[in-house]
């Protein structure tokens, strides 16, 4: 599962594909065996997530990795590039690599009465 939090020195990759509303699936499908099969099996892999875009267009993997080493064996692991690979014939992405600055959530109830 996902930590979520400034004190977790996780690297967190936001990665961001853009698909025609028809390849969807198709792209959140590939994306999920390769997760299954290859990365989540990649030391240092902590949890990923896929997120359909509301519009169709959009498919968003946040993934969290142990650090940035563990995540460039991944990237250099010839099992796991040609998922990557299919993916671009028919989707573009941008990755983003991100710490966790600042988490907030709803003030608690309690406190409000």
């Amino acid at each position: 599962m996902p930590t979520i939090s400034p004190s977790n020195t996780v690297l967190t990759v936001i990665n961001i594909f853009t698909v025609a509303p028809e390849d969807q699936g198709r792209l959140i499908d590939l994306l999920t065996r390769a997760t299954e099969s290859t990365v989540a099996r990649v030391p240092g892999f902590v949890s990923a997530s896929l997120h359909r875009g509301r519009d169709g267009t959009k498919v968003a993997m946040y993934a969290q990795w142990s650090n940035w080493d563990d995540y460039q064996r991944m990237r250099a692991n010839p099992i796991a590039s040609p998922f990557l690979a299919e993916a671009l014939t028919f989707s573009s992405f941008e990755p983003g690599f991100y710490y966790v600055a600042t988490v907030f959530s709803p003030p608690d109830a309690e406190s409000d009465a």
